[in-house]
C-alpha cells in the first residue's frame, strides 16, 4: 500500500508542479499573453485524457508482463528527455495566433513525462485493486489530488520566490527520476496480480458482480467534468486579463478546482446537496454582477475572492455529483476516462473554439449558465431533506432564465457604442464612440481599458490624448528631446498610434506590436499613423524577441507601453529586458515605462531594474483636469543622464525619484514575484 500511495502522491505533485513552471518559462516567447495559460491548460487536459486512455486500454486488453514491460520502457524513454528545458528553436518568428506553436513546444518538452504522470493514478489504482481485491480505492484518487494541491500551493508561495526557473527545472527533473524508479518498482510487484488481459472482478470472492454503468450515465459524467473545466479556464483567463498572467492567478483557481475533487472523493460528508445546490444561485449571481463591473470600481481582494468562492461552489456541485455517481472499482478506469474527456472538452471550448466563434468573452457566462442547468437536471428527480426539491427547482430555473437574460442584456449594453468588436488570441478589441463624451472621441478599447483615443473635432484630431498628453511623463520626455532637433523614438505597443501625434518631419518612429488585430484597427479606424510626417514603421512580433535580433537602433527615447488592459507582460520589465532596451538607446537616451495600473505597483520593479544598471529613475504622476481628453497616468523615466530632468519641459512636473522598499529584489528572466507589488486595497 505504501509503494502505491507514495508513487501516486509523487506523480500528482510533479504533474501539477510542472504546469506553472514550464508555462512561466515559455510565457515571454508568446508576448506574456493570458491566452498562453489557456492554451497550456488545454494541452495538459489533452495529455491527461491520453494518459487515462492509455491506462484504460492497458488494464483492459494487455497481459500482465506486457503491461510491465511496456510501461517501464516508456518510463526509461521519458528519462532520456530530461531536463525539461524548452528548445529555443520553438520561439516564434512571426506574429499571429501562436496556439499550435505553444502546444508543440509543450509536446516536445514535457509531452512524454506528463503523459506517463497522467496515467499513474488510474493505472496504479487498477493494479492495487487487482492485486489486493480492494473494493473501493477512491481514497488513492483523493491522495493524488492532495499531492496536486500541495504542488500548486507550494509553487507561488515557496518555490517561485526562492528559486530561479532553471534551478526549478533541474530539481523537478531529479524528482521525476525518483518517480520513474518508484513506478517501475510498482509495476514489478504488480506483475503477478494483473489478469491475463480481460478485466477481472475487483470484488471479493462470493460478492455479486458490479453492474456496468449505463450509457446514459456517461454524458452526465462528461458534462459535469466539462462544466467545471470550462469555469476553471474561463475564470482564470478573466483574472489574468484583469491583473497579470502570473503563476499566482493560475494556481489559485486550479487549487480550488482540485480541492473540490479532494473533498468530494474523500468522503460523502463534505458534499451536502442541501447546502451547495441552494448556494449556486447567489454564487452565479455574484460572478455575473462582477463580470459587468469596471476594474477600477472593484477592490482586488474582493474581485479575487468573489470569483474564487464562486468557482469553489460550482466545482463542488459538479465534482460532488460525480463522486455520488462513481461506479465500482471494476469500472474506475472508464470513470476516469470519461471525466478526463469532459475536462478536455471544456479546455477545447475555452482555448480553441471560443476565441474563433465569439466576438467577446462569452465562454464564462455560458459556463455559468451550463452550471445552473446541470443543477436543475440534478434536482429533477431528487428529494432533498430539510428543504424540498420543488422550491429549489423553481428558484434555480428562474435564476438560470434571469441570468441568461441579464448576460445577454449586459453584452448588448456593453457594446452599444461600439462600431467594431473583434477578438483573437490576445483578447477582445473594440472601437467605440460615446455620445456623452465632451469633446467626442473615437476610442480603442481592450477589454475595459482604453488603449488610446482620437478626437472627432477636426481641429483637435491630431492632439495627443489619454495617457500621452504633453504633461505626461512620455510627453515631457519627447518635448525635451525635440529641443535638440529630429529624434529617433521606439514604441513598444502600438495602441491607436497616439504617440505618432508627436512625430515631425525628420523624426524616426519604430513601433513594435505583437497583435495583428491592433495594427489592422489602428490603420483602418484611426489616422495617427497615416497622418504623421515622421519616418515610421511597424514591426510585428513580440517586441523583446524582435529587439534581440536587431542591430542597435540608437533611439533617443524608447517607450514601453505593451500592457493588455491591467495585465502586464512580466518579461518586458526584467533586468535583462532593460539591459536590452539600453542597448538600443543612445548613451544619454531615455527609457519611458508606462506603469499606470489599478492593481499593481510597478514602481519598485522599475526602480530596482534601473539601480541594477546604474541608471537614474524618476516617477512622473500626471493628473490632468477631468474635463479634458487626457487621463491620469504614471510614467517612470530611466536614463544615464540626470540632466534631462532639469529641462524646461519638466519644470512643473509632479516628479520624484522612483524607489523600492528594502528587501525588494530586481526582477530577472529567472525570478519574478508579484506579492510585494499587489495593491490589496
Amino acid at each position: 500500500m505504501a509503494l502505491y500511495a507514495i508513487t501516486i502522491f509523487l506523480s500528482a505533485f510533479l504533474l501539477f508542479q510542472v504546469q506553472p513552471l514550464i508555462v512561466k518559462i515559455i510565457l515571454p516567447w508568446f508576448g506574456g499573453s493570458a491566452g498562453v495559460w489557456s492554451a497550456a491548460l488545454l494541452f495538459f487536459q489533452l495529455l491527461l485524457l491520453a494518459g487515462y486512455i492509455y491506462a484504460h486500454a492497458l488494464i483492459r486488453w494487455v497481459k500482465a508482463r506486457t503491461q510491465m514491460a511496456l510501461h517501464v520502457s516508456l518510463l526509461a524513454a521519458s528519462c532520456l528527455l530530461l531536463p525539461i528545458l524548452p528548445p529555443p528553436a520553438w520561439k516564434p518568428t512571426d506574429a499571429g495566433d501562436p496556439t499550435m506553436r505553444i502546444l508543440g513546444v509543450l509536446l516536445v518538452t514535457v509531452g512524454l513525462p506528463y503523459f506517463l504522470l497522467s496515467a499513474t493514478t488510474p493505472l496504479l489504482q487498477a493494479w492495487f485493486v487487482r492485486r489486493t481485491g480492494s473494493r473501493i480505492p477512491y481514497r488513492l484518487f483523493a491522495l493524488s489530488n492532495l499531492g496536486s494541491l500541495l504542488a500548486l500551493v507550494s509553487f507561488p508561495v515557496l518555490v517561485e520566490p526562492r528559486w530561479t526557473s532553471r534551478h526549478q527545472v533541474f530539481v523537478w527533473s531529479g524528482m521525476y527520476l525518483a518517480f520513474a524508479l518508484l513506478c517501475a518498482a510498482a509495476a514489478w510487484v504488480s506483475r503477478h496480480g494483473i489478469g491475463s488481459g480481460r478485466q477481472p472482478s475487483a470484488e471479493p470472492s462470493g460478492s455479486s458482480p458490479v453492474e456496468r454503468p449505463g450509457f446514459s450515465q456517461l454524458p452526465l459524467w462528461a458534462s459535469l467534468a466539462a462544466c467545471a473545466s470550462t469555469l476553471l479556464l474561463a475564470i482564470t483567463n478573466h483574472l489574468s486579463q484583469s491583473l497579470a498572467p502570473i503563476p499566482l492567478l493560475w494556481v489559485v483557481p486550479l487549487a480550488v478546482y482540485l480541492m473540490t475533487f479532494i473533498l468530494a472523493f474523500e468522503s460523502e460528508r463534505f458534499y451536502r446537496r442541501w447546502i451547495f445546490l441552494p448556494c449556486l444561485v447567489p454564487a452565479l449571481g455574484a460572478i455575473a454582477y462582477f463580470l459587468s463591473e469596471s476594474p477600477e470600481s472593484v477592490r482586488l481582494r474582493m474581485l479575487i475572492s468573489i470569483f474564487v468562492i464562486g468557482l469553489f461552489i460550482c466545482c463542488m456541485m459538479c465534482h460532488g455529483e460525480l463522486a455520488r455517481r462513481k461506479p465500482g472499482a471494476e469500472h474506475l478506469t472508464l470513470f476516469y476516462l470519461v471525466i478526463s474527456l469532459g475536462g478536455a472538452l471544456g479546455g477545447i471550448f475555452v482555448a480553441l473554439i471560443a476565441p474563433r466563434i465569439f466576438r467577446s468573452y462569452w465562454e464564462l457566462p455560458l459556463g455559468l449558465l451550463a452550471c445552473a442547468l446541470l443543477g436543475i437536471i440534478i434536482l429533477w428527480n431528487l428529494a432533498i431533506p430539510k428543504l424540498g426539491a420543488w422550491p429549489l427547482r423553481v428558484i434555480l430555473l428562474a435564476s438560470a432564465c434571469y441570468f441568461g437574460w441579464y448576460m445577454a442584456w449586459h453584452e448588448r449594453r456593453a457594446w452599444r457604442h461600439a462600431s467594431l468588436v473583434e477578438r483573437n488570441f490576445y483578447g477582445v478589441l473594440s472601437v467605440e464612440i460615446d455620445p456623452e463624451d465632451n469633446p467626442p472621441a473615437r476610442e480603442l478599447v481592450h477589454g475595459k481599458i482604453i488603449f488610446g483615443s482620437q478626437m472627432l473635432d477636426p481641429k483637435l484630431r491630431y492632439q495627443p490624448t489619454t495617457y500621452y498628453g504633453p504633461t505626461s511623463g512620455v510627453g515631457r520626455a519627447i518635448r525635451a528631446m525635440e529641443e535638440k532637433g529630429p529624434v529617433r523614438v521606439g514604441v513598444i505597443g502600438l495602441g491607436a498610434g497616439v504617440l505618432l501625434a508627436y512625430g515631425r518631419t525628420g523624426d524616426v518612429y519604430r513601433l513594435y506590436e505583437i497583435n495583428p488585430l491592433v495594427v489592422k484597427i489602428a490603420r483602418s479606424d484611426f489616422s495617427f499613423y497615416d497622418h504623421s510626417p515622421a519616418d515610421k514603421q511597424i514591426l510585428m512580433g513580440d517586441a523583446r524577441l524582435t529587439l534581440e535580433h536587431q542591430e542597435s537602433q540608437q533611439f533617443d527615447l524608447l517607450a514601453v507601453d505593451a500592457f493588455s488592459g491591467d495585465a502586464i507582460p512580466v518579461h518586458l520589465l526584467t533586468r535583462e529586458a532593460m539591459a536590452l532596451y539600453f542597448r538600443h538607446l543612445k548613451p544619454n537616451g531615455i527609457l519611458a515605462v508606462h506603469v499606470s495600473n489599478h492593481y499593481l505597483d510597478l514602481e519598485p520593479v522599475c526602480a530596482r531594474g534601473a539601480e541594477a544598471l546604474g541608471k537614474k529613475a524618476m516617477m512622473i504622476d500626471d493628473d490632468p483636469p477631468e474635463e479634458s481628453f487626457l487621463f491620469w497616468s504614471d510614467w517612470i523615466l530611466i536614463s544615464s543622464d540626470p540632466a534631462w530632468f532639469q529641462k524646461s519641459s519638466f519644470d512643473d512636473a509632479d516628479m520624484e525619484p522612483a524607489t523600492a522598499p528594502h528587501g525588494f529584489h530586481a526582477w530577472t528572466d529567472d525570478y519574478s514575484s508579484i506579492y510585494k507589488i499587489l495593491k490589496l486595497k
